[in-house]
């Protein structure tokens, strides 16, 4: 497929969702300002939003990290997991070059570099709402069909914000 046809971000989603034999529904839903207000729109708790960061390592590549709302990476957690000493968030024109997408909408579907998942324990058994590739949308997936899909790693790796 040529840049110039590469499908909207939800679609690439909805694609490779479809392809790994993920069901997930996504779904068109207003801007919030906070945590709480996304929970509220979205009828969930905010634990129950998952946040998909792209991580950079020290030799350039990527990973995903998958945190539940209200917690935040845990570098040191992270960096043992993955069993790095270097570890950062990049730039928002790097995480789009990196993925595909922009920050805010960012989830390891349809990425258009499939970089390893790492999950946070504490998302495993839920059905959670996630970005879906483009503002405005999000998601609704089963954590543990999540994981699976992906193979993902699951450890403690965030801390309470």
């Amino acid at each position: 497929m040529s840049a110039g046809t590469q499908p909207s971000g939800h679609a690439r989603v909805a694609a490779d969702a479809a392809a790994r034999g993920l069901e997930v529904e996504i779904f068109p839903r207003p801007p919030a300002e906070s945590l709480a207000e996304a929970a509220a729109l979205l009828g969930i708790t905010p634990s129950d939003i998952v946040k998909s960061l792209v991580v950079k390592r020290s030799d350039g590549t990527f990973l995903f990290a998958l945190v539940p709302g209200g917690r935040s990476i845990s570098w040191p957690k992270l960096r043992a997991v993955v069993g790095v000493n270097k570890l950062k968030l990049p730039t928002p024109d790097i995480a789009l070059e990196a993925t595909g997408y922009e920050r805010g909408t960012i989830t390891p579907l349809g990425s258009t570099t499939a970089w390893p998942v790492f999950a946070d324990e504490e998302i495993r058994g839920r059905r959670v709402a996630m970005g879906a590739g483009e503002h405005g949308y999000s998601m609704f997936v089963s954590s543990d069909e999540l994981i699976a899909a992906f193979q993902a790693t699951v450890a403690d790796i965030s801390a309470p914000e």
